[in-house]
């Protein structure tokens, strides 16, 4: 008898088929018949058991079969197509803000884990959540992050860095995201590992786990302390209660800012009464304790209302600040944020470039390519493959030429030629 064991995989009879869950969120099915072809089978939460079979035949065996089960892989959540990108897909973890790592040329690094949300907020810059109009999903192996963000972090030559992980919506549907706080914090130069959250997928025991880990600051993003005006914003029923009972116990653990975004029309009067809880929980030890963002228009995002320009924002915050006595407006240098050298850029704009088509992008007929003519770069020798977002590709596969339209921050876009 073979008994294969997984960390990562559990396994759920559904009438002629196994489901084969995958990090929590992700699944694929397999019928039971193809199962039954390696051997007769048991299976038990995160094992399943194949008889009258060797260890070694049932494991190439049920690799190839897992081989072929990625390509169907799904989120739960909406039942969309989901890529997993690992250190051998050949897919960068530069070039996208999907997902990956991002550096925007200072101390900061964005790492982003996983697309995905919980909620389907009225506001969503990207369109995230069960209702989202985005065709994929991806979710990237933990060891995968740290090993890319290790070379990152060594070409920065800086002795603080602050680690800020966030996604294109909600982080802590990302299963591995203690031991990837645990493991980015073993990077000697990171002193600052924060999360953003919209803190529905909190407990206790997962605060006390992340502050064990070396997490050093929540930002909840909590919009309103009205249960109906929370409701309406999230686009979902949210467990205001639930969080607001969160918000009391993270500053026990580690710093909280609390971190609404001002919808005008929606929260207008809920501001000043976040601060003050802001106060009121202990938010803020080592940073501000309320962070309010400004509602900003974004063409593939959601915009229930016009943007407020921001000299109208910051001067409706003075007005709050007086009037209150309170402080809402934040600088950079309270985050102890400062300019970085920012990793180097393996093309420029304008620049014609071969690339290979890897995956599909999240947006209807966008393809992800990356560049096949690999250059040297200095000082450190840094890799030069890099992700390549290409809209209104026609081609699934195969090899394009493509002129770079974008290079911002490390971030690409190519025009299919």
């Amino acid at each position: 008898m073979a008994e294969l064991a997984f960390k990562d995989l559990s396994f759920e009879e559904k009438e002629e088929k196994v489901r084969v869950k995958f990090l929590k969120l992700f699944y694929f099915e397999v019928d039971k018949s193809v199962l039954e072809g390696i051997g007769h089978f048991k299976i038990d939460n995160n094992k399943i058991e194949f008889k009258d079979i060797s260890d070694k035949k049932a494991q190439r065996k049920f690799s190839m079969l897992l081989s072929r089960g990625f390509i169907q892989l799904k989120n739960r959540l909406n039942h969309k197509p989901a890529i997993y990108v690992h250190k051998n897909s050949g897919i960068p973890l530069m070039g996208t803000n999907y997902f990956g790592l991002i550096d925007r040329g200072t101390n900061l690094i964005e790492i982003k884990p996983i697309t995905s949300c919980n909620l389907g907020c009225i506001y969503c810059s990207v369109d995230e959540g069960p209702l989202s109009r985005r065709k994929v999903d991806f979710v990237v192996e933990k060891d995968y992050i740290v090993e890319e963000l290790k070379k990152l972090v060594e070409y920065k030559n800086e002795d603080y860095i602050d680690a800020h992980i966030n996604a294109q919506g909600e982080p802590f549907l990302y299963a591995d995201m203690v031991e990837l706080v645990a493991d980015i914090a073993k990077i000697p130069q990171v002193k600052s590992i924060s999360i953003d959250t919209n803190g529905t997928l909190l407990t206790k025991q997962l605060i006390d786990e992340l502050a064990g880990a070396g997490l050093t600051r929540i930002n909840l993003s909590l919009n309103a302390l009205d249960q109906e005006i929370a409701d309406k914003m999230a686009g979902f029923p949210y467990n205001l209660k639930k969080v607001m009972e969160m918000a009391y116990y993270i500053p026990k653990k580690m710093d909280l800012i609390i971190a609404p975004l001002w919808l005008p029309g929606y929260n207008d009067d809920e501001l000043v009464k976040l601060a003050k809880f802001a106060q009121e929980v202990g938010a803020g030890k080592n940073c501000p304790a309320i962070g309010i963002q400004n509602f900003l228009y974004y063409r593939f995002g959601r915009n229930p209302v016009k943007q407020v320009e921001m000299d109208v924002f910051y001067k409706k915050l003075q007005e709050l600040e007086q009037k209150h006595g309170i402080n809402l407006i934040n600088k950079e240098y309270m985050f102890k944020i400062k300019k970085s050298r920012e990793y180097p850029k393996p093309f420029k704009k304008g620049q014609f470039v071969k690339a290979q088509i890897v995956c599909p992008g999240r947006f209807p007929g966008e393809m992800l390519a990356v560049n096949c003519e690999s250059g040297k770069l200095s000082p450190a020798n840094l890799t030069s493959d890099r992700l390549i977002s290409v809209p209104n590709c026609h081609k699934q596969e195969g090899i394009v030429n493509l002129r770079i339209r974008r290079t911002k921050h490390n971030i690409f876009l190519g025009e299919l030629l």
